[in-house]
């Protein structure tokens, strides 16, 4: 490889996200498309488009609901994993029962996301995938046993101080996130502290956070006198 010039951009990864709710759907697909290095390609509500949809677009990733109108999600992580180039899945669910879980690990989930969840908890899962993937292209044709252990090293959210961490400063950030990602549109902080119950000098410091993170993007509507108004609003990538 020449080191003439900058390294290219890898390309983003595509992800198909599957539920049977339209609107937690349309919630995960701005989660996704906030985090770089991944790109939404389609939605599927039931299991026949989810098998359908995958075959036709060949997602990187998918995102898999359990609870589907006409199956079981679990049988289309089966049918998806066992393709010859199938795609990584992580299940997201409202069911947390022992057997379930130990099921979509036995079929090879990537993670598992237990309902409701928010951006941060995604975003960290998203990421550690992102840099095992782009780890595991990296490599010869042969791995030895110390890049195996790296990959899967990388597969984990964060360490326990990156944990602790988040885990600190997460909430206000993710449910602020989570408000402006469920308006569908854009919101001040005044109508951001109305929706997560916080004083709006918390909400235009989360706000502001989280617009320099990249994952909000500024806009600025002009009335017909005063100052223009701060609205915020989901970066696409």
């Amino acid at each position: 490889m020449s080191d003439a010039g900058p390294r290219a951009a890898s390309p983003s990864l595509t992800v198909l996200v599957v539920d049977d709710d339209y609107r937690v759907a349309s919630v995960h697909v701005r989660f996704v498309d906030a985090v770089p290095g991944f790109r939404v390609v389609g939605q599927a509500h039931s299991a026949a488009d989810a098998l359908r949809l995958a075959g036709e677009l060949r997602p990187d990733l998918v995102l898999m609901d359990i609870y589907l109108p006409d199956g079981d999600g679990l049988q289309v992580v089966r049918q998806l994993l066992a393709e010859p180039s199938a795609p990584a899945v992580i299940v997201i669910s409202a069911a947390n029962d022992v057997a379930t879980v130990r099921q979509a690990v036995q079929l090879g989930a990537l993670h598992y996301l237990v309902k409701p969840f928010g951006f941060a908890q995604l975003a960290e899962r998203l990421t550690a995938f992102r840099r095992a993937y782009d780890d595991l292209n990296g490599l010869p044709t042969e791995a030895t046993q110390h890049d195996i252990d790296r990959i899967f090293d990388l597969l984990r959210p964060g360490t326990p101080a990156q944990a602790d961490a988040l885990r600190r400063l997460a909430p206000t950030l993710q449910s602020v996130y989570d408000a402006v990602a469920a308006s569908d549109g854009s919101l001040s902080a005044n109508d951001v502290a109305s929706a997560v119950g916080i004083s709006r000098t918390t909400a235009q410091r989360a706000l502001t956070q989280l617009e320099q993170s990249d994952v909000l993007k500024l806009e600025l509507r002009y009335g017909a006198t005063g100052r223009p108004e701060h609205r915020y609003g989901v970066k696409r990538r």
